[in-house]
């Protein structure tokens, strides 16, 4: 059963977060987990010419790439934030739009070497909604890549979350959390092959780890 997801009050927590998480003096960066130089970097995308970034956040890691030479493009639902990202990052070349991650790829007629969230938009979204639109924007060999917690055993599915612990406005959105077969056979069902999920330890002991899924597309 689809959640009830309202778009106007997630900008609202989304542009909460931006007010916080963003920081002048950050630089670019690329890395799939939430420990700082740990685990792979930027070549689970193979070697694209374009890339998307659904739910791209502060931007970081889409300025790391547009630095590398990559037509690089970024999706976000808050308007705070694209506009702090936007004026960070224009030197880099990166390009960053608002707007809402579903109703966005069903209008955009660009193709993409690579598709990818850092704890973002794919997260956030229903699999079920979003996996084949995606597949529709990437060119003929083309990957998307997503990283984001494993699901805590035994809670599987949309999962309410409120912003900013349990007290103060009652801000909130769905993250979706499946076990790793699962979500392997969500990317098979929207058309994509060679998929991989791979949950990545954390660098201490007991600490919360990352999930990292990959699904590809059949050349021409």
């Amino acid at each position: 059963m689809p959640v009830p997801h309202d778009i106007a009050a997630e900008t609202e927590l989304w542009d909460a977060y931006a007010e916080s998480a963003f920081k002048d003096d950050m630089e670019p960066t690329f890395c799939w987990t939430q420990y700082a130089g740990h685990g792979p970097g930027p070549e689970l995308l193979g070697e694209p010419a374009s890339v998307l970034e659904i739910g791209c956040g502060t931007g970081r890691a889409l300025a790391y790439l547009a630095q590398q030479g990559v037509k690089a493009r970024g999706i976000d639902l808050s308007p705070v934030m694209v506009k702090k990202a936007s004026e960070r990052w224009a030197d880099t070349g990166a390009e960053i739009e608002c707007g809402e991650v579903l109703g966005f790829l069903r209008e955009d007629t660009r193709t993409y070497d690579a598709v990818y969230s850092i704890f973002g938009a794919a997260w956030f979204t229903d699999p079920s909604r979003l996996f084949p639109l995606v597949r529709q924007r990437l060119a003929p060999g083309g990957v998307f890549v997503f990283s984001q917690p494993p699901a805590i055993p035994g809670a599987y599915g949309p999962q309410g979350m409120y912003k900013g612990g349990f007290a103060g406005k009652a801000m909130f959105t769905y993250r979706y959390s499946y076990r790793p077969a699962v979500w392997e056979r969500l990317l098979t069902r929207a058309g994509f092959t060679s998929v991989q999920t791979l949950v990545l330890e954390a660098p201490e002991p007991g600490h919360i780890g990352t999930l990292v899924v990959r699904g590809g597309t059949a050349s021409v």
